[in-house]
């Protein structure tokens, strides 16, 4: 009596899987073990036998009958690698957690940081070892980051007036950040520049003749991404009330302009509050004391006392009271002069009363 053969199992797809598969035999990317088993199964669906396949892609039978069986069972995960579990760790968990505390509880002598060899050398172990606890942990010694706390009490809101103005900026109205590069130098090279050739690049020689120094004021457009630039010899208020009155000239009559600045002396000087005050359309906007000039914001810092640095042993509830007059002063002049606060530290000019007799 004739011996019965193994019947393969039957593969029945569904329209996810066969997604999958397809995108396993046709990427690039994946690793032909895979392709084949995707191949495999995509074969095996069609009705094909385990010889047939077996022909057809250039493998061997058992090959097809052993990830034809793992997909019956598992599906699309039985066709991925098992995790293999590779030689033993040698160092104990012990070990580790003493590496650890040595590289976040201690600073070795002569140097700002540990290295993997230094602290192997600490610790009895291969700088390897400390290398893959450092991976594992993602431990970097050797790398150092800086950050920036602001003193200004009014932090929080001067944040949102300005945020809010980039998120939701006012309809019929610009919105430009301006700031400036001080002390660009103006070189010019003592020899000839030799022009660009096949083969080489163009070259100037290395001594340079200095022709003093200039300074770039920019005006980024944050909605049209346009920029108005200016350059002049010195950098004081002067020159930068002139930059405003060039940026005020060209834009419409009727459109508010609104300008946000940083914390620079010549912004804060008298010509230019009296230049904000005669351009009741160009508001600026409040100053972020003592904050980080890395955001992109380029802040405007309105409020803030003149001069005002923080440090030199003064107590906070001192420099909150100076704060609070210094912005009580500065309204009082506004409103003398009929401008009124539309938001914190946005001024508009409004009509004055008539007073009736």
């Amino acid at each position: 009596m004739a011996q019965k053969g193994f019947k393969a199992p039957q593969i029945k797809l569904s329209p996810s899987e066969r997604e999958r598969l397809v995108e396993f035999a046709r990427r690039r990317k994946t690793g032909q073990g895979l392709a084949l088993r995707a191949r495999i199964v995509l074969e095996a669906a069609k009705g094909a036998t385990n010889v047939s396949i077996a022909e057809k892609l250039g493998t061997t039978r058992e090959t097809v009958g052993r990830w034809r069986s793992r997909f019956s069972t598992d599906r699309l995960q039985g066709l991925l690698d098992e995790p293999r579990p590779g030689a033993r760790r040698k160092i104990s968990d012990k070990k580790v957690e003493w590496i650890l505390t040595r590289t976040l509880e201690s600073m070795p002598r002569n140097a700002t940081h540990w290295s993997t060899r230094s602290l192997a050398k600490s610790c009895g172990v291969s700088h390897m070892t400390v290398a893959r606890v450092w991976k594992a942990f993602n431990l970097q010694p050797h790398r150092t980051e800086t950050f920036k706390l602001s003193t200004d009490p009014l932090f929080i809101e001067k944040v949102r007036d300005v945020v809010g103005l980039y998120m939701n900026p006012p309809q019929h109205a610009a919105v430009f950040c301006v700031d400036e590069k001080t002390a660009i130098q103006a070189l010019d090279r003592r020899d000839p520049i030799l022009p660009l050739s096949p083969g080489r690049a163009e070259r100037h020689g290395f001594e340079y003749v200095r022709h003093g120094t200039l300074s770039l004021y920019a005006a980024f457009n944050t909605k049209t991404g346009a920029v108005l630039g200016k350059t002049v010899r010195r950098h004081t208020s002067q020159e930068f009330v002139a930059f405003l009155e060039r940026l005020v000239a060209t834009n419409k009559r009727k459109r508010e302009i609104h300008v946000i600045l940083d914390n620079l002396s010549a912004h804060k000087t008298k010509k230019v509050r009296e230049f904000l005050a005669s351009h009741p359309r160009s508001p600026r906007h409040a100053r972020l004391s003592s904050s980080s000039r890395s955001s992109r914001s380029s802040r405007n810092r309105r409020a803030a006392p003149e001069g005002s640095r923080g440090g030199g042993g003064v107590s906070a509830e001192r420099k909150q009271g100076r704060f609070a007059r210094r912005i009580d002063a500065e309204k009082r002049d506004v409103r003398s002069s009929g401008l009124q606060s539309s938001s914190f530290c946005v001024w508009r000019r409004v009509p004055q009363r008539r007073t009736e007799s």
